[in-house]
């Protein structure tokens, strides 16, 4: 409930009123401060011992004098003339007449050589941009250099070893074929008879499609939906039977 506040010359104001002190509470003091205060006091006390105490005033007579920091040549010594020119490298010898001078070896620039010898030929450029941007026709891609490798023309070895696996799987299948088929168990159709039996799967799916041509938009009854899905089934496995028919020249049927 909060305080009510009369005005100043208001009757209340005369019953005295009791003070409620409140108490603070206690001062936080850290239990490190005499540990703090003490390595503080040690590194402020370790500052004043730093370098000499007293240090030595230069000597008056030790001035700087003139000339004294520019640098000193080393005194040149006198040595006699036998001394000075001899040589302790000897040249060669003289060669003698009947010696043969080296031969392919030049010591001078051949100016007949360099001037007679082929013009070096520019290379093979090309420009590709209008600000004159070149490149060598080599690294352009425009110069077919595959045709100049050694393998060129040649199948890889990859494809050899597939057209093998291939030709002995081939060669595998045959054999079990002519194997079950010298035994009886299975019997190869002729030409004639897979065309027979492939005009007859036509014939029979042409008449299946006429009779599903017939049939009525509206499939409102649980008969005329049942014989709807049933001629769509009978169709679907025509096709199938006819595109198989056609895609395999050799056609084998078990006797069983």
């Amino acid at each position: 409930m909060s305080e009510v506040i009369y005005p100043q010359e208001s009757v209340y104001n005369l019953i005295p009123k009791e003070r409620v002190q409140t108490q603070k509470p206690q001062r936080y003091m850290s239990k490190f401060r005499p540990s703090v205060v003490l390595e503080k006091k040690l590194t402020k006390d370790a500052m004043k011992t730093m370098g000499p105490p007293k240090v030595e005033g230069p000597s008056p007579e030790k001035y700087l004098k003139k000339h004294s920091k520019e640098p000193k040549l080393p005194e040149k010594k006198q040595c006699p003339k036998e001394v000075c020119n001899t040589c302790s490298m000897k040249k060669p010898a003289v060669p003698a007449r009947t010696e043969n001078p080296p031969m392919g070896i030049y010591t001078k620039r051949d100016f007949i050589k360099t001037n007679t010898a082929m013009p070096m030929k520019p290379q093979p450029t090309c420009v590709d941009t209008n600000k004159g941007h070149k490149e060598r026709l080599g690294n352009s891609g425009l110069v077919p250099k595959y045709i100049k490798k050694r393998d060129y023309g040649e199948v890889p070895e990859y494809l050899l070893q597939r057209n093998a696996d291939e030709q002995r799987a081939k060669e595998e299948y045959d054999k079990f074929v002519r194997e079950q088929t010298d035994q009886g168990a299975m019997k190869h159709l002729s030409d004639e008879e897979r065309h027979a039996i492939l005009e007859r799967l036509k014939s029979n799916w042409d008449k299946l499609h006429h009779e599903y041509q017939g049939l009525s938009l509206v499939t409102d009854t649980l008969s005329k939906k049942a014989h709807k899905e049933r001629l769509e089934v009978a169709m679907k496995q025509l096709e199938n039977d006819i595109n198989l028919f056609e895609r395999f020249k050799t056609v084998f049927l078990s006797n069983n």
